[in-house]
């Protein structure tokens, strides 16, 4: 967000709107943001600070700095991405009061529920290129998944019956903090079994990533225990957590999953580039380490023109192949994946799905770090609930509402 978060709502909201020709004072300027709010059903404080609010609240002073300028185009772009279901709905609910008033709104998103939900018409884009532009209340969803990738979709997700084995990762009573001060994981006890995918819903930033960042080991944990089939690894150092079996899919494949300037035969050996199946005469070999890649493009269906590209020419569903080529080629008991379908288009999001239930299926564990409902719901045996960096609860995903778990991601607790 471009948001001060020192400053009050009605600060952010008024910084700038002297360009427009609006120079209106804090008192006048909160009596119109409380009827903005009044009018679109927000609940919002214009007098809290922003720092206070929550990942969804200060998406809403974003859309509220909008409104109060005036625009007559609003530009969206994957805006549900902070949002719990019932926010999201909200949002679309104001979208639709936008347009009725005149503003015209572009919204991006690689969610057909979205597309479906809110949009009058909708241009799909594949491999950067326009192909169509078609109204959406006459195209079924599954015509426009096959525009997108060019092929059939399965939205629905099959995987065997759940029958869970032993824990494979144990996490008791974590305490994760930032600089050494503020918590940002408090007190979190959960276990993730073999054959079973462990989903975590919440909105993004309330510790998803400091969660991942300590089981992988590049994030020391401040109390608790983290042990991986029996073993201790809390304060163990990142490659001694890969060898002792856990994978990991980061949320950043740009930044943390991946060197864009490597070939892609290099990316593949990253993190085991010390095996000596690599090496000739103890010095890393060509030919084994293309060898090996040729073998996971075939294996993963990377598209590329051989392991000698760089990797900053393939798209992001490639890439997200490459990561998952290079973790789950390993002698691996679990993994831990962050928000794997990010910014993937629908075929790709397919494929990634395929390979974490197959993961499941083959009897590991798999612990599911994900901002998107659907996906939660779709891949989970259970789904834990995260805000706040505290643990809501852990239910049976066969026995739990959307719309609980929507509230619980609130931080409403007394949910039936």
């Amino acid at each position: 967000f471009v948001l001060v978060p020192t400053l009050s709502v009605v600060e952010n909201i008024v910084v700038g709107v002297e360009k427009t020709g609006i120079s209106p004072g804090i008192r006048e300027a909160t009596v119109k943001i409380n009827e903005l709010c009044q009018k679109f059903n927000v609940q919002l404080d214009p007098k809290a600070i922003v720092s206070t609010l929550s990942v969804g609240e200060q998406q809403w002073v974003e859309i509220l700095k909008t409104l109060f300028s005036g625009v007559d185009l609003l530009i969206l772009d994957e805006p549900t991405a902070s949002l719990t279901p019932q926010e999201s709905e909200q949002l679309f609910s104001i979208i639709k009061k936008m347009t009725e008033d005149g503003t015209s709104v572009i919204f991006i998103t690689h969610k057909l529920n979205e597309v479906m939900a809110v949009s009058n018409r909708v241009t799909i884009f594949r491999k950067s290129k326009v192909v169509g532009t078609i109204d959406t209340s006459a195209t079924p969803k599954m015509e426009l998944a096959v525009w997108m990738v060019g092929g059939g979709v399965h939205f629905e997700v099959e995987k065997n019956p759940y029958d869970p084995g032993d824990p494979v990762l144990q996490i008791t009573d974590l305490v994760v903090t930032v600089d050494s001060r503020r918590p940002v994981i408090k007190g979190l006890s959960l276990d993730v079994k073999r054959k079973e995918i462990l989903g975590i819903a919440g909105v993004g930033g309330n510790g998803q990533m400091e969660l991942f960042d300590a089981i992988v080991g590049v994030r020391k944990a401040e109390q608790g225990s983290i042990r991986l089939a029996g073993d201790e690894i809390t304060r163990s150092s990142p490659t001694r957590i890969a060898d002792k079996g856990l994978a990991s899919i980061p949320a950043d494949r740009l930044i943390q999953g991946l060197l864009l300037k490597f070939t892609v035969s290099e990316n593949l050996i990253l993190g085991s580039h010390r095996d000596k199946k690599f090496q000739r005469f103890s010095l890393l070999s060509e030919q084994f380490i293309n060898g090996n890649a040729e073998e996971l493009i075939k294996d993963y269906e990377i598209a590329t023109t051989g392991p000698n590209q760089i990797a900053d020419r393939l798209s992001g569903g490639n890439l997200q192949k490459l990561i998952l080529a290079r973790e789950l080629s390993q002698n691996i008991i679990c993994l831990i994946a962050n928000c794997p379908t990010r910014g993937l288009d629908v075929g790709a999001i397919e494929y990634v799905h395929h390979r974490l239930v197959e993961l499941r299926d083959q009897g590991k564990g798999v612990l599911l770090i994900s901002e998107d409902l659907d996906e939660i719901f779709n891949l989970s045996d259970r789904i834990a609930v995260l805000f706040r960096g505290e643990l809501m609860g852990v239910y049976n995903s066969m026995d739990v509402t959307r719309e609980k778990v929507g509230l619980l991601m609130a931080g409403v607790r007394d949910v039936k």
